[in-house]
């Protein structure tokens, strides 16, 4: 095939990313926005020797798995990859990912897989589950009325989401994914830029003061928290922001932040709160979390109680129990373990991770909780060998092993650590399924064998999916 030129493709697979997949002639083709059933006109945009990319030009049959996205920007935007599949095709989509992931990469027997994995825990809404976003802000596009291909910075400040791998931004204040007072909020912010001309952030000059709208809500609490990230230190009217804000229900925390690099990092280091606290409140289970603008908290606090209880019940405590909690955040897993065993240690690289750490600790009384702050790779392995030279023909000891890495997954030197320190059940949760896979096959040629494991929907209407499994010493 020759870029632009036009097929019919009928869609047999998925790949990673959520794009259909099909052949022409035995050439594959990957397209965007398509789905298993679909046949379609599709477009070459980019052609390799044996597979090529393609745009989805129209719809010639529809799936059965095919329905109406509830956002009309779904295709655009980049935040959904897979809103126009069924939600209940979505699940087998994520199941299949995992299992293939551990066939292929793991290396794991087919039969063991049908005795291990438990069904996929999904949503019963899976719509509004994220409390917090993050919106870009920017400038309407307007069409140059000389040349009509060509679109120009417009006057009117607008916020919403980039588009799939662009930085152009789509206007749209009422995120399907998101929870329904983000709109109200950001149209508050919007007509307060308006109406006291405060400048958008323009990513090309480096001009401009508001660059994004960090919104945060607690799902049990209803507290709200809104965070303007700005290119300076001091926010013009402010007081005239907060004037709006406060009127809506739940505003708990107004704040800035100041981020004047040219950078795709969307906060600064520091923010300063400019009405009311400098955190707002919320809980996973019974654990109490004050998080800040700063703090790392799962978006889907529905999903993370469910995916949390079963990591618990992997780990089956009972009172008497070593728990090391690797990757621990601002110790969400590490509290929720705690409650059931003798002593957990959470260990985190960002130091404002273990003070946010610590406080939860604190405010919800539990004392058998210790934080560490540095790399999981170096912290364990660095304990593991000082307490060798401590305490001479004894070896550091955990019953349990929890690991919650980024999608890089575990770094070699941990898991030869992990294996050393040979605790009965090592927990892996899990949000990339290909690294997971990786690292289960090193710990499964050293000792361990795959009890159990559970794909939960985090994330629904995007490809991601998180895991957790159960790995127990031989």
């Amino acid at each position: 095939m020759k870029k632009n030129e036009t097929c019919v493709v009928t869609i047999e697979d998925m790949g990673v990313n959520g794009e259909g997949i099909g052949k022409v002639d035995g050439y594959t083709l990957f397209i965007k926005d398509a789905i298993i059933g679909d046949v379609v006109e599709a477009k070459l945009m980019k052609g390799k020797k044996n597979y090529g990319y393609a745009r989805l030009v129209k719809i010639i049959e529809s799936s059965k798995d095919r329905v109406e996205p509830q956002c009309k920007y779904a295709r655009k935007c980049g935040g959904c990859q897979i809103q126009e599949m069924s939600y209940e095709k979505q699940l087998v989509f994520k199941v299949g990912k995992v299992r293939e992931n551990l066939l292929r990469i793991g290396g794991f027997d087919e039969n063991l897989l049908d005795l291990v994995m438990e069904p996929v825990k999904g949503m019963k809404t899976p719509f509004y589950y994220r409390n917090k976003a993050q919106f870009p802000v920017g400038y309407r596009k307007i069409e140059d009325p000389k040349n009509p291909n060509k679109k120009t910075q417009g006057a009117e400040p607008i916020t919403g989401f980039y588009a799939g791998r662009t930085h152009d931004i789509i206007a749209n204040t009422d995120c399907a994914l998101g929870v329904p007072v983000n709109e109200k909020i950001l149209n508050e912010v919007l007509t307060y830029m308006k109406e006291n001309k405060v400048k958008a952030y323009d990513e090309t000059t480096g001009k401009g003061l508001v660059r994004h709208i960090l919104i945060r809500f607690g799902f049990t609490t209803k507290e709200i928290m809104v965070c303007l990230i700005i290119n300076g230190h001091e926010l013009l009217h402010q007081d005239k922001l907060v004037e709006k804000l406060v009127k809506i229900d739940g505003m708990t925390s107004i704040s800035i932040s100041s981020n004047i690099r040219k950078t795709n990092v969307i906060m600064g280091d520091t923010y300063e709160t400019i009405w009311g606290q400098a955190y707002i409140t919320d809980y996973i289970g019974d654990i109490r979390y004050q998080i800040s603008p700063l703090s790392f908290f799962q978006v889907n606090p529905v999903q993370t109680e469910v995916l949390y209880k079963k990591a618990m019940e992997y780990a089956g405590l009972t009172g008497n129990e070593v728990v090391w909690d690797l990757y621990c955040g601002i110790g969400t897993i590490s509290l929720f373990l705690a409650q059931n065993a003798n002593h957990v240690y959470g260990v985190e690289i960002v130091p404002q991770a273990i003070e946010d750490a610590k406080n939860n600790a604190k405010i919800n009384g539990i004392n058998n909780a210790e934080f560490f702050v540095g790399k999981a790779e170096e912290i364990l392995p660095a304990y593991y060998q000082d307490y060798a030279q401590e305490h001479p023909g004894e070896q550091a000891h955990a019953d349990v092993i929890v690991v919650d890495p980024p999608r890089k997954g575990c770094d070699e030197t941990l898991l030869n650590t992990m294996i050393q320190m040979a605790p009965e059940k090592i927990v892996y949760v899990s949000c990339d399924s290909a690294t997971l896979a990786r690292d289960l096959k090193i710990l499964c040629d050293n000792g361990y064998q795959l009890k159990a494991c559970t794909p939960v929907d985090q994330f629904p209407m995007t490809v991601h999916v998180e895991t957790v499994c159960l790995l127990s010493k031989k």
